[in-house]
């Protein structure tokens, strides 16, 4: 019974430093440095407290570090929901389509989104096209995505994560 309650000790608290961590990351990333650093110390605080439990009980079992794997592995699962979920963001979406997509651009506008539009040049062949640069809440990606995909399903979308944006509009 004792290793039992070991174990689930070991998996929860697992879960709980590796999800803090996993958004102490992301946060990191959007530069949130103060949120960011106190985060830090309560997912090393756990880590140090739970790593030591497991490596110095007289308990000798594989559920152990089993458990302790399976917790690190839930809470990274956890932690990238609850960032993907709440944290806001926002993403820069490049999309290459084909040239004179009026449609495209109709719709996108008629949705709320505000669109810039660069006119590109194939050297190897002549082929024109247009790249189409939106900068939205992550929040919105799917439904952009979605959108375009209507109006050109083989369209070139690269999505990457924009750390600051000044003027513009943002949906």
């Amino acid at each position: 019974m004792e290793l039992f309650f070991l174990c689930l000790k070991i998996f929860f608290a697992r879960i709980l430093d590796v999800s803090i961590g996993t958004i102490r990351t992301m946060l990191m990333v959007k530069g949130k440095t103060v949120i960011m650093t106190i985060l830090a110390f309560i997912e090393v605080f756990i880590w140090f407290i739970i790593a030591r439990e497991a490596l110095i009980t007289d308990l000798k079992s594989i559920l152990i570090p089993i458990f302790y794997s399976l917790g690190y592995a839930t809470g990274t699962f956890i932690g990238s929901f609850i960032s993907n979920t709440f944290i806001k963001g926002i993403v820069g979406v490049q999309v290459v389509t084909e040239k004179e997509n009026n449609q495209l651009l109709k719709s996108v506008r008629k949705h709320g989104y505000s669109v810039s539009v660069i006119n590109l040049q194939d050297d190897l062949n002549g082929n024109s096209r247009d790249m189409l640069y939106f900068q939205i809440n992550n929040r919105n990606l799917k439904k952009l995505i979605s959108l375009i995909k209507k109006y050109d399903p083989k369209a070139f979308i690269v999505v990457n994560d924009t750390k600051t944006v000044q003027n513009g509009f943002i949906k």
